[in-house]
Formats: C-alpha cells, structure tokens, sequence
C-alpha cells in the first residue's frame, strides 16, 4: 500500500511516499531557515507564502523521480495540526485539491503521532506498546503508544517545549537560528557545572510534567548579568550548563515514568530527539536498567513527510478518513484527534 504524504506544520515544506507504513520510497523537503535567520524565527506569514511557493514543484518531483501516477497510489495523508494554522491551511487545501482530483481517500495525521511513526523507518521491530519522549520546538510529551494510532499522554510541558527553550537561549548566545542546533554544538566545547540552574517542579514528585521557563529565565539573567558588567560570554560553559539542564529534566522524568508504568521498551521522536547528549543520556539509562532504547535517524529527527506517510498508513488501516470539512487546527489534544 502506497500512500501519499504532505507536511508543512511549520517552516519545511515536505512530501513524500511511504510503503506499507514502513518503507520510503522518496521524500523531499524544502527548508525555510534560510528566509527566517535574518528575523531570528519563524515568521508565520513569511512560512505561508514559502509553502504556497514550495508545494506544488515539491509534489512534482516526487512523483516524477519515481516514475508514478497518483493510480498508482491508495490515499492521501496531510497534517491537520497542531502548527502555524496559515503554514497547515497550504498543506491541508493542497491534499484536499489532490483528492478531489485523483479520487483517493484523504487521511488527516497529528503532527506528535507522526514524530512517533518516523521511529518505524529505523527500527523495524519497534512495535507498540512502548513509552516514547516526544521533544521539539513546540512540544515536550510523554507518551504512551498503546497501539500504532491510540495514544495516552502521561506528562507533558506546562509553558515551554525543550526546543523552544533551545533556541531561544542560542538566539540570546549569538547563534543563528535555529539556536539549538548550534548551541547543542557548542555545548559539547563547555563545563556543564560552570553555573547553577534551578531545578524544574523538584518538589512535585508525583508528576511527569517538565517546565523550561524557570531554566530560561534564570539562563537570561545569568546571560544578561554577563552583559551588563561589559564581560565577553562564557558561550562553551553556558552552552553546556544549559544543556545538561535541559536534558536533565527530560531523562530523569522520562525514565522515572518508564519505571513506574513497568515499560521495558523506550523511544524518543521530534527534533530535539537528535540532541546529541539526550542521545547519549538515554543510551547510558538503557544500558543500565535494561531497556531496549529506540531512536530515529537524525534525517527523520525534524518536520519531514515521510512520518506523515507512516502514520497516515496506520490511520488508514485503522478506518480514519476525512471530508472536504476537514481544516486546519492550531492545537489539538493527542488523545482527541
């Protein structure tokens, strides 16, 4: 079964055909981060007309390199949400426009069940039921995968994505967006024990919940207090101290949950799966409590079609299609898509 797969959530523009949920037959992504550097993020309206340009050769070229007619495929999936609603709507009417056309059915995919399914690509005995970490620009979960499309969220950010938090301390660092990506680099040059950090929720022992706006603060006032004294920045050792924060709050959560709720089998999807020290963190807990620890590749680590094409393929299986009703939505709950 080959299904058809559009994303544009955000800033990449994305397409794909994916192969029985597990199999890529080619993908495409076309980056934006070139047109929102100069602004230091995402300009919504920016990525809109990005995608509006970026879509229709997108879809072009990944049929014609494989030499397909769109007979040749069985549905079509799109994320529906969450995201930039403008960036959603392109992605959206574009597949509904296919549809319509082509007559195959539209299948609707949450961005988090997506980030999910890109572990599939990688690991071919990875089935449910596992506990996976679903960290990104926009989101920090918890997630139980109880079966390929039914999902409990078991611990979630209360302000804040770890991604969010990344990038916006690059951004005050100096780095070029996205500010994770570099600051993640030069971490890897820094003491992480150069400064103290609070510590996120440390009197709620009974949640699984994170919380990065404390770290940022107190990451600005360090930053600025550096600033106002005319001193040049530490940028190694704030980098490293910052980052251990972080990946402190989401492994020590992750793996608490993971002991609780008895999971043996243990993930982690979304762009910041592919911070080099949350990789190497997890990989040290699975050694030591015996869990078998599964990551994706870092080319399906960030927004790509490819993971909306696999879990399209289980939603289809599953029953879910959509009509010409279907919208666009900022934010929708994993556990009522």
């Amino acid at each position: 079964m080959k299904i058809f797969a559009i994303e544009s959530s955000c800033d990449d523009t994305a397409v794909a055909v994916v192969q029985d949920g597990r199999k890529l037959l080619n993908h495409k992504v076309s980056s934006q981060i070139n047109d929102h550097k100069i602004y230091g993020g995402v300009v919504p309206e920016v990525a809109s007309r990005k995608h509006i340009e970026n879509i229709s050769p997108l879809v072009s070229a990944v049929i014609n390199e494989l030499n397909l007619k769109f007979t040749d495929l069985d549905a079509i999936a799109v994320t529906y949400a969450p995201g930039l609603v403008g960036s959603l709507l392109v992605g959206v009417n574009f597949a509904k426009g296919l549809s319509l056309a082509t007559g195959l059915p539209l299948v609707p995919v949450h961005h988090i069940k997506a980030h999910i399914a890109s572990l599939y690509f990688s690991n071919p005995d990875l089935k449910p039921p596992f506990l996976c970490l679903v960290v990104s620009g926009g989101h920090s979960h918890i997630v139980e995968v109880l079966d390929y499309t039914k999902f409990k969220v078991i611990g979630r950010t209360r302000d804040d994505a770890a991604g969010e938090a990344f990038d916006k301390i690059g951004r005050r660092l100096g780095f070029d967006y996205p500010g994770g990506v570099e600051l993640d680099k030069a971490a890897e040059k820094g003491d992480p024990n150069s400064f103290k950090l609070p510590i996120p929720l440390k009197d709620e022992e009974n949640t699984y919940d994170f919380s990065f706006s404390g770290l940022k603060t107190a990451m600005m006032n360090i930053i600025n207090g550096f600033k106002q004294k005319n001193e040049s920045l530490p940028i190694y050792d704030l980098s490293a101290t910052f980052r251990q924060s972080v990946v402190n709050c989401l492994v020590n959560n992750f793996i608490r949950a993971a002991k609780d709720k008895k999971y043996s089998t243990l993930a982690i999807a979304g762009g910041v799966s592919a911070n080099s020290l949350l990789r190497r963190r997890l990989n040290e807990e699975a050694d030591v409590n015996n869990f078998n620890f599964y990551m994706p590749e870092l080319k399906f680590c960030s927004d790509n079609a490819a993971m909306v094409g696999a879990q399209g393929y289980y939603e289809f299986l599953s029953g879910k299609r959509a009509t010409m009703d279907l919208n666009a939505c900022a934010s929708v709950d994993l556990e009522e898509d």
